[in-house]
């Protein structure tokens, strides 16, 4: 997943300082919201993993993180998709990130476009991130899968709703 990648984030970034956002924003929500709706339908990829499709899915998460930081739902779509459990497919999710993210901090600031200004929000931010995820490895283990998937789902669902375009009076 991580070689797909290593090719999707510098193409992302392109598209990022290329397209017009809003454009790219309703792409992305459309195209969330349909691998969304083909998880909640109960359809699995029920193969094992092949290595040819996860450096695909790591190559559209990577267009995905560089053109917008939302790698997540290919790399969530294609793990929660599968017949892994839970506890596989939470370490293969943040193993991926972790990769991802060392990726796309190289690519923006080959770029240019980590400034003073992002680094002041991306410190704010980093307590409340950190709390999540460490209450996230707290309760982990105490939802059945089906409760996992479905919270899993919420998240998702919530994340395409609150990008829309659509809300942004409502927001400033």
């Amino acid at each position: 997943m991580a070689l797909g990648a290593i090719i999707g984030v510098p193409l992302g970034v392109h598209l990022l300082m290329t397209l017009d956002p809003v454009t790219i924003r309703w792409a992305i929500v459309v195209i969330v919201v349909v691998l969304l709706t083909l998880l909640m339908s109960g359809w699995r990829y029920r193969d094992r993993p092949k290595a040819i499709l996860t450096a695909i899915v790591g190559l559209i998460a990577g267009v995905f993180s560089g053109v917008a930081q939302i790698g997540g739902p290919p790399v969530v779509a294609y793990w929660l998709g599968g017949a892994v459990p839970a506890i596989i497919v939470r370490a293969n999710i943040i193993l991926y990130f972790a990769i991802s993210t060392v990726l796309n901090a190289t690519a923006y600031l080959w770029n240019g476009l980590i400034t003073i200004k992002l680094i002041g929000l991306a410190v704010l931010v980093a307590p409340v991130y950190g709390l999540g995820v460490w209450l996230g490895s707290r309760v982990f283990g105490l939802a059945e899968e089906k409760t996992f998937r479905r919270i899993c789902y919420g998240m998702i669902a919530t994340a395409a709703l609150i990008s829309m375009p659509l809300f942004d009076t409502l927001k400033g």
